[in-house]
């Protein structure tokens, strides 16, 4: 033993009778240990998700057919660059009621004869206008006429009265001389002469007489006739008027049937129009061509079906996380969320988001309030403009690792809150707060 002692292997090896430092690091280590519980820690919550962007128009979208038809030529092939209004591929008509290639000129024409009909139609209005105001007129002129032949006869009915009158005194007075000239004859008193005389007067105002009465009985007649031809002449011009008016009306319906065909044939016109220009699908905005769905050149297309699909160009990206619903209300619009990207390296201090490195900073702008269908809710955050830019690289799809910076604990209570499972502290900012106070 004394023999080996000798050794500097064994001096080294072998440390008898030397003090142990184990203690002083054992110590030194319960110390940093303790310092290390009352450090500072942020709280936060992880979330999974991919990249997506901020507006749904910059999102892969599919170019579909809107009317079948059969392929006659592809102008861009997969992973080209298209611009907006770039033609993407060109269609030919299937449907045998769209094949004239004369259709929209042939559907113009019939609406161009159609509009004529109605303007003809419409002149015969106005031509039966003129008709019925002309018919009105020659009524009204017409009655006129009969109002002044009746005024008359009325006139002439009340001089042959007055004239029938006068007879009836002279056949009255001449029938009294006669018969008094008659009783003297008789007595001998006058001669035959003289009374044969009387008797010539008497006869004479008896003709006067029937004289007059027929004459007051012809003016009547006539004044008769005249109302008759007032009557005739009001159902004879109502008759025509309403012919008239009937051929103005029939007119009329034509028009109101016409006008519907004109608008039944422009709607036609237009429909083939539009037809014969979406034979031709067009970039609706600038982006890269994927996912070709038909090949070949004949094929055939439905109605509705996917063509391509188009990646804008121009994107503002943002991140679509899916948050458990438990961690829900620790989540709000505007709050501050850092990222890890797939791909993009990074060493990230859960705790100390100030000394991680490769994470990028975002902003919710959006918590969905129902759930997902894989049970979590969707939170779409964007880009921080106050940080640094996330990178130029990033595509859609690209998987992101979020964390939302809760409230800042010391590392021991964080220690605490695990071992007994419970939730992140939620945190309020002074803003928020004074939102809460007001509402």
């Amino acid at each position: 033993m004394t023999r080996n002692s000798n050794y500097v292997s064994y001096s080294k090896i072998y440390l008898h009778g030397e003090g142990s430092r184990i203690r002083y690091w054992f110590y030194g280590f319960i110390i940093l240990l303790f310092i290390f519980l009352f450090l500072p820690w942020t709280q936060n919550i992880r979330a999974k998700g991919t990249v997506t962007t901020l507006r749904q128009e910059q999102r892969p979208q599919q170019m579909n057919t809107i009317i079948p038809g059969k392929i006659m030529k592809w102008h861009v092939k997969e992973g080209d660059f298209v611009k907006a209004g770039d033609t993407i591929v060109q269609l030919t008509e299937i449907k045998d009621d769209y094949l004239d290639p004369s259709l929209v000129s042939r559907t113009k024409e019939q609406l161009t004869a159609k509009e004529l009909s109605v303007d003809y139609y419409q002149s015969k209005v106005e031509a039966t206008k003129l008709q019925i105001n002309a018919l009105n007129a020659g009524k009204n002129l017409k009655q006129n006429q009969l109002k002044n032949k009746m005024l008359q006869l009325q006139l002439k009915v009340q001089s042959d009265s007055m004239d029938l009158i006068a007879a009836i005194n002279d056949f009255k007075i001449a029938d009294v001389q006669y018969k008094r000239q008659k009783t003297m004859f008789d007595s001998g008193l006058v001669s035959l002469t003289q009374l044969e005389q009387r008797n010539q007067v008497y006869q004479s105002a008896m003709a006067k007489k029937v004289s007059a009465e027929n004459k007051l009985a012809a003016t009547r007649q006539d004044l008769i006739i005249n109302q008759i031809e007032m009557n005739s002449v009001e159902q004879e011009y109502a008759e025509k008027i309403s012919k008239t008016q009937g051929e103005q009306f029939q007119s009329l319906s034509q028009i109101a049937t016409g006008r519907g065909d004109i608008a039944k044939l422009q709607n036609q016109y237009t429909n083939y129009s539009i037809r014969n220009g979406l034979y031709y699908i067009t970039a609706p905005q600038s982006g890269q061509v994927i996912k070709a769905k038909k090949a070949g050149i004949g094929e055939i297309v439905k109605e509705g079906e996917m063509l391509i699909e188009i990646v804008p160009d121009k994107i503002q990206y943002a991140t679509e996380l899916f948050v458990r619903p438990v961690d829900l209300p620790l989540v709000a619009k505007g709050q501050k969320v850092r990222f890890l990207f797939d791909g993009f390296p990074a060493i990230v201090f859960s705790g100390w988001p100030n000394a991680s490195y490769g994470t990028f900073g975002g902003i919710i702008v959006a918590v969905e309030n129902s759930v997902s269908v894989n049970g979590k809710f969707r939170v779409l955050v964007a880009e921080d403009p106050n940080d640094k830019p996330w990178p130029q690289q990033l595509k859609v799809g690209t998987g992101a690792n979020g964390i939302a910076l809760l409230k800042n604990v010391p590392v021991w209570y964080e220690l605490w809150r695990n071992v007994n499972g419970f939730p992140p502290d939620y945190y309020k900012s002074s803003t928020e707060q004074k939102k809460s106070k007001e509402q």
